[in-house]
């Protein structure tokens, strides 16, 4: 399976990428965009590696820990 990983060619940050099992759906690092009103998140992935003082808030889907 693969990834493939489009960055900013000034800073070099992630600004989306897509995955080979879900061709056509683009995922956008939402804390790469400082702009208050960026539409919310609709699914939140990671939760197994996040901090344990993180909280996934929102409607987005998300897996429990």
């Amino acid at each position: 399976m693969w990834a493939r990983y489009h960055f900013c060619p000034d800073c070099g940050s992630t600004v989306y990428y897509e995955n080979e099992d879900t061709p056509g759906v683009y995922a956008i690092p939402v804390g790469a965009f400082a702009d208050p009103n960026f539409p919310a998140p609709q699914r939140s992935i990671y939760e197994i590696r996040m901090h344990l003082w993180t909280d996934v808030k929102g409607d987005a889907i998300h897996r429990e820990r």
